[in-house]
């Protein structure tokens, strides 16, 4: 829900904030969204990693889902 979201956009920001960089790489970003949505959403998190990781074909998926749940499996995302 949009409370959830706004949770982990906030823990976003907040983790941002506390590396008291004035310039972040984009890819640490990427990453800390990435964390938060695999709390949140299992699908926002795939959607996102799609693009964020730039799958090119339907294997991607499926090897990024494999490793998704081989980490839930071990009590992981």
């Amino acid at each position: 829900d949009q409370e959830r979201v706004e949770q982990m956009v906030t823990g976003v920001v907040r983790r941002l904030e506390a590396m008291g960089e004035t310039e972040i790489d984009a890819k640490a970003i990427g990453e800390l969204v990435m964390e938060g949505l695999a709390g949140l959403d299992d699908v926002a998190y795939v959607r996102y990693a799609s693009v964020y990781k730039d799958f090119r074909e339907a294997r991607d998926f499926g090897e990024f889902i494999g490793e998704l749940e081989e980490q839930e499996g071990e009590g992981g995302a």
